[in-house]
């Protein structure tokens, strides 16, 4: 047995991302063998006559790298929402929206102290979001991208056309799809009262 119900860690995420390769997971990677990740394992075991188990064994494991590819960042840490992590040294001071790419989450953050969190959802891999230190110089809250004519509600602009904004398909398909740049939020009631609370000038971090 290599991995069971309960075990967490990076080789878990990477057993889920290609256990997503091949259509057996839709969420996540979460890092945690959770009850999605039996039934996964034990519909990829029944598929190819193995015993449904639920539980990787090392059969279980060569049968899957055989038919999968390494995953990269993108598909391990980019693809599902995670907690909120440990806030960045740069978001530790004044008035920031502390965005963090490898858990999918914003928080809003006043001197240190957090304010709010909430799921985000970035770029994909050819249109990414841009990280590094920002400052919001537009608010606009009734937006429509004049690229794309999408509606973008809320939008607080931080790097030249990326902005935090609402996203209607991310709260319909989730992390089943990707922004064009900007950061997505899906809580439409906190992302307005997080408008409210934003300022010009405000600092935005996105980092890992």
């Amino acid at each position: 047995m290599l991995w069971s119900p309960g075990d967490s860690g990076p080789d878990v995420r990477e057993l889920q991302a290609r256990l997503r390769q091949v259509a057996w997971i839709f969420h996540g990677p979460t890092g945690t063998y959770d009850e999605l990740t039996v039934k996964a394992v034990r519909g990829f075991q029944g598929k190819r006559g193995l015993p449904g188990t639920g539980v990787t064994d090392t059969v279980t494991w060569q049968r899957l790298l055989a038919m999968t590819r390494e995953p990269g960042r993108w598909e391990l840490y980019l693809m599902g929402g995670q907690p909120a992590d440990a806030p960045d040294p740069r978001c530790r001071s004044g008035r920031v929206l502390c965005i963090s790419k490898s858990t999918r989450t914003l928080r809003w953050m006043i001197d240190g102290r957090t304010v709010s969190t909430m799921p985000v959802r970035f770029g994909s891999e050819y249109t990414p979001t841009r990280e590094g230190v920002f400052r919001i110089y537009w608010k606009s809250r009734h937006h429509v991208s004049t690229l794309y004519d999408s509606p973008m509600p809320y939008a607080m602009f931080f790097s030249g056309g990326q902005a935090v904004h609402f996203s209607a398909d991310f709260a319909a398909r989730g992390y089943a799809g990707a922004s064009h740049g900007c950061v997505n939020v899906r809580d439409e009631e906190g992302i307005a009262r997080l408008y409210g609370q934003v300022r010009g000038g405000d600092k935005v971090v996105v980092h890992w």
